[in-house]
């Protein structure tokens, strides 16, 4: 490298660490403006795979496996996600990426409800319109979702990241519950034109709402990533020079195996319930609503052990709780071998709390660490990085439940014994939960320090990342 080209780089360099309006970092408020974001997705997503599934299974009468494959096929497309990060890698700026993503999301959810009020006319047509309109959503979602990861990632201050990521997961999931609520008393009597209403309107309130929330936020961006004399970078290129660096490798193989193990028990618990312990649908799903429920205490408990301090030291760290929660996991669905084996005289339902609570728990933590992640090795592949996490993500969900209604299904042919086939699955998963604490146990990051060059360590304690900040 030339000196002239070492002094551009050491003055860039320098601009992007002075904290002007494009570098500031966020504060509380910022926060919650990207937590309305995600609120905003959550409620366009929670439109189209909840209340169209309904429709057209119970009102149409049409097989469930149209909406599961529909379903399916949303976060297939997600595969997308390097590239929209890569996008926004390239362009410096993560506002136009989660407003484009917001419009086709919305676009799609509304086609999507138009394409269920044409199934009753034309099958064929409304199919293919169906086709279409999940392939928007996984594609906004991709874009919209992506990018709201990046500025966390990139504006968040370390300390601030574990309550960041619960603030926007809980706001997401809000924007599940307040939608999908309101979108159901909105919905009776049933009609089509009602259908459209309801889509039109939330698809509208959630392109304006994500409009004001970004005015200002962002500011003028980082300017693009490539140098202007060697031309933009070539995506498959910039991917792989990506898989090259070991903690972003190997981060990408543990999103995917704990999410597929956090995912493969979601389809079969409800049916493990009313089959081994005798629940009626009412008190399955008093059950799942008891999971749900422990999630969210496994986040908070996490998003306040990285502001509590005892005798002057963080109380565990993203590591720590990352690596916790997947043990924890694995000995909550251990629990759950136990209770297929034993029957009616196991705690349930405390155990599917623990349970839930060690899933929130080390999901909260890795998507903190995600976001600390993201920004280790070259500069300026932030998107790039999340954009594979959430594409690992994606198809881990995407696959996991598929995989633990296969392997109970399976296993119920070779043992011809419910219980126990689930307890068989719970198990499965049980190991999944240990390879995922291994895998996070050897994930080593980038040192802070630039005197330290290349040399790795282990993901540092909270009270350290706020030494860093």
């Amino acid at each position: 490298m030339s000196a002239t080209k070492a002094d551009d780089t050491a003055s860039a360099a320098h601009r992007d660490a002075q904290p002007g309006p494009a570098n500031r970092s966020f504060g509380w408020g910022s926060i919650i403006r990207l937590g309305l974001i995600q609120a905003c997705l959550g409620a366009v997503v929670v439109l189209a795979t909840s209340t169209l599934n309904r429709v057209m299974v119970v009102e149409l009468a049409l097989p469930a496996l149209l909406p599961g494959f529909l379903v399916a096929m949303h976060y297939v497309v997600q595969l997308l996600r390097p590239r929209m990060g890569y996008g926004s890698d390239r362009s410096g700026r993560c506002t136009p990426w989660i407003l484009g993503g917001m419009t086709v999301l919305a676009l799609g959810g509304v086609l999507g409800a138009y394409s269920v009020t044409q199934m009753d006319q034309s099958l064929t047509t409304g199919i293919a319109l169906a086709v279409a309109a999940f392939l928007m959503i996984g594609t906004g979602v991709s874009a919209s979702g992506t990018s709201v990861l990046v500025l966390l990632a990139k504006r968040v201050p370390d300390q601030r990241r574990a309550a960041a990521a619960t603030i926007v997961w809980l706001m997401m999931i809000a924007g599940f519950a307040v939608t999908a609520g309101i979108a159901g008393k909105l919905l009776d009597p049933y009609s089509e034109a009602r259908l459209i209403t309801v889509a039109a309107s939330v698809a509208a309130i959630a392109v304006t709402l994500t409009t004001l929330m970004l005015i200002r936020l962002e500011g003028s961006g980082g300017g693009p990533a490539t140098d202007p004399q060697q031309g933009p970078r070539d995506f498959i290129l910039t991917l792989r020079e990506v898989w090259r660096e070991p903690a972003a490798r190997q981060f990408t193989v543990f999103v995917f195996v704990s999410m597929l193990a956090f995912s493969a028990q979601d389809l079969i618990l409800e049916p493990f319930a009313g089959t081994v312990f005798g629940y009626t649908p009412g008190q399955s799903t008093q059950l799942s609503g008891l999971q749900h429920a422990g999630i969210l205490v496994g986040m908070l408990l996490v998003a306040l052990a990285g502001s509590a301090r005892i005798f002057g030291r963080a109380f565990g760290s993203l590591r720590f709780w990352t690596i916790s929660g997947c043990i924890a996991s694995a000995i909550a669905l251990a629990g759950l071998v136990a209770a297929g084996l034993i029957g009616p005289g196991w705690p349930l339902a405390a155990n599917v709390m623990v349970l839930g609570a060690a899933n929130g728990a080390f999901s909260i933590a890795a998507i903190a660490s995600m976001m600390r992640l993201a920004g280790e090795g070259q500069a300026r592949r932030e998107g790039t990085r999340m954009g594979l996490w959430g594409a690992a993500q994606a198809l881990a969900f995407g696959f996991g439940g598929l995989l633990g209604t296969a392997l109970s299904d399976l296993a119920r042919l070779v043992v011809n014994e419910a219980a126990l086939a689930y307890a068989i699955v719970f198990g499965l998963e049980s190991i999944l939960f240990i390879v995922s604490a291994r895998l996070a146990a050897g994930i080593r990051e980038r040192s802070p320090d630039p005197r330290a060059g290349h040399r790795t360590h282990p993901i540092e304690p909270i009270a350290q990342e706020t030494a860093h900040a």
